[in-house]
């Protein structure tokens, strides 16, 4: 069963609830002989339907457990008893309590839908959609959240299409909140103004350094991968801060890690010395792919411990769609956690213009 047919059904079940509990409640006094004191119980329907219904479904259910409550003591011929009184005062008292609890159960909803309509125009200006083409490359993305209701975190993706070449970045913000979110919108802002500026991916990295060295103190720091390619595409040049290394996916489905000759220290940690990035160029030709990801994909864990497969789940990326590609990607994610992210995930898929991966298994090829 998918997550979205678990929460209809549970959905259905709330729903249903206190209708539930007031039939048993009718029938537990109709099968007890009178006076038995059930009718109390009558009162657990707009208990609960105050916990999840709205404060006009509470009243409703309130002013039908007082009929019911009136017609049971009629049928008994216990109408006008003390114990009537006390059932009815029962049932007002806690429609009354359900009533203020779905009134401001409404207000907080109306709160935390105007907070997270405010967070999506937020990710709309920091992660701006990326171009599906950018020079030679079809490009798609995805962002996976560690919080259901979150809509923006600290990972960090950009695509631009310069005049040298297209530059590409991604990251991940130590931390989380706000304060990764502000990391994240000074390191795309001096990113989309350098990409245009510096005719080469050094000079480019450097304007990153000095925007992320003037900001960050203590021990913050960013992991960062960045990747160009010029020309037809046919080779792209890398520089990695730290990042988990990129996924080359061969025509033929073989997956390649290349690495740096020289490890680099993460963004914002350059004050504490440590070698400098060494650009390496790894080929790039019609039929490969390239996946950047944050370490919320590469250190996503199953319920036995053991970390995302993704040199194994290069199949997945045979649509010829690169976004209906990447979907496949993150739904295999979601479903090798089994439930949500301990991490941001976000995923760049590179692929040539005038080419994609051959949709047909390897031995019909010809």
């Amino acid at each position: 069963m998918t997550e979205k047919a678990e929460r209809a059904g549970g959905s259905r079940v709330l729903f249903a609830l206190p209708y539930g509990v007031m039939g048993l409640a009718t029938a537990a006094e109709l099968l007890t002989p009178p006076g038995f004191g059930m009718l109390p119980l009558l009162s657990l329907g707009p208990a609960f339907a105050g916990l999840v219904g709205t404060r006009w479904r509470t009243a409703w259910i309130g002013s039908l457990a007082g009929l019911m409550c009136l017609l049971l003591a009629l049928y008994d011929g216990q109408l006008g008893r003390r114990r009537i009184s006390i059932a009815l005062v029962c049932v007002a008292g806690v429609t009354a309590a359900g009533l203020v609890a779905a009134v401001l159960r409404e207000r907080r909803d109306a709160e935390l839908a105007s907070v997270r309509s405010i967070a999506e125009v937020a990710q709309r200006v920091l992660l701006r959609p990326v171009p599906r083409v950018a020079g030679p490359l079809r490009v798609a993305v995805s962002y996976t959240s560690a919080v259901a209701q979150a809509r923006i975190g600290g990972d960090l993706y950009e695509v631009v299409a310069a005049p040298g070449g297209t530059r590409v970045l991604i990251g991940d913000v130590q931390g989380k909140g706000l304060e990764a979110v502000e990391t994240a919108a000074l390191i795309l802002a001096a990113f989309r103004e350098a990409a245009h500026d510096d005719p080469d991916l050094d000079g480019l990295s450097r304007r990153l350094r000095r925007a992320v060295d003037r900001e960050l103190h203590g021990e913050k720091f960013v992991t960062a991968l960045l990747a160009e390619v010029t020309g037809e595409g046919r080779e792209v040049t890398f520089l990695n801060f730290g990042h988990p290394a990129p996924m080359v996916v061969r025509a033929d489905g073989r997956p390649l890690f290349p690495e740096p000759p020289r490890f680099a220290l993460p963004l914002g940690l350059g004050v504490h010395g440590g070698d400098e990035p060494e650009p390496f160029r790894v080929a790039f030709e019609p039929g490969d792919q390239i996946l950047l990801y944050t370490d919320g994909v590469s250190e996503a864990r199953d319920a036995a411990g053991r970390f995302y497969p993704l040199d194994e789940r290069t199949e997945l990326l045979k649509a010829a769609d690169p976004e209906a590609a990447l979907e496949e990607l993150r739904t295999d994610l979601v479903r090798h956690t089994a439930g949500p992210l301990h991490d941001d995930a976000a995923m760049l898929l590179l692929r040539h213009r005038d080419a994609g991966p051959d949709p047909r298994p390897a031995g019909d090829a010809g």
